[in-house]
């Protein structure tokens, strides 16, 4: 049973922090299924970070986590998870609290849409208490082959790059550059609907994307840099989550 503090409950799902050791081992374990590692997935940013589980009530046991690292400023960007992959120099001037949010997973076979629901309230209420004004992380195609995803980062190079001032920079040995990526001329509808949940929700919030993925052989994924200015959210997409928060 996780035995952390409730950020937000609605029907058969609440989000709440991990409180104990037994808590973090339980978003780890689920994290390791979801990520198909066969077994427990840590690293060292892990005990840097708040972690926060969606339990389903029903069977008292988690369906979904992510972990959050919360930064001052830009001047901190630089000891954040992404920025093991990126070169995020132009993020450092950036004015304002910052939320770096990952290893966000759900369940592997569970597609009820009330847990991602539950889960972006519960970030929403958190971005609204900490006054956050950005939101950042590594989204995560799986497999490190880019030959699947070709509509899709010929989709987020054309559509989706990130303003220059904000753009990281190359770090990663392998990279994918999206401008280099030729589709299939599947229409953008198609290439949505084969994005990450994750990707999708950022993007239908105004968010922004790197030039290119980096490939990480260690997760056996390709992660891309994506991130959402608060206050670039359209007014219709903040009146929805807030109102997840307040019921």
């Amino acid at each position: 049973m996780v035995s952390g503090p409730i950020l937000l409950e609605r029907g058969r799902y609440r989000a709440q922090f991990a409180q104990t050791p037994g808590d973090v081992a339980a978003a780890q374990a689920l994290r390791g299924r979801a990520f198909g590692k066969g077994g427990i997935d840590r690293d060292a940013f892990d005990e840097l970070c708040r972690h926060v589980l969606v339990i389903d009530r029903s069977a008292a046991r988690p369906v979904a986590c992510f972990r959050m690292l919360e930064l001052d400023s830009g001047a901190a960007v630089g000891g954040c998870y992404s920025a093991t992959f990126y070169d995020l120099s132009r993020l450092s001037g950036f004015d304002g609290r910052m939320l770096e949010i990952g290893r966000f997973c759900t369940e592997p076979g569970r597609r009820d849409p009330d847990i991602l629901r539950v889960a972006w309230g519960a970030i929403t209420a958190l971005v609204d208490s900490r006054d956050v004004r950005m939101m950042f992380g590594c989204t995560s195609f799986p497999g490190v082959d880019p030959a699947p995803y070709g509509d899709v980062f010929s989709l987020l190079g054309r559509r989706h790059v990130a303003p220059e001032r904000w753009r990281p920079l190359v770090r990663a040995a392998e990279i994918v550059r999206f401008e280099s990526r030729a589709g299939t001329g599947a229409g953008g509808a198609a290439a949505l609907r084969a994005m990450p949940p994750l990707l999708r929700t950022y993007l239908g919030m105004g968010g922004w994307v790197s030039d290119h993925a980096v490939v990480d052989r260690q997760m056996g994924t390709l992660h891309v840099f994506t991130a959402v200015e608060v206050a670039a959210i359209p007014p219709g997409r903040q009146r929805a989550l807030r109102a997840v928060v307040s019921g």
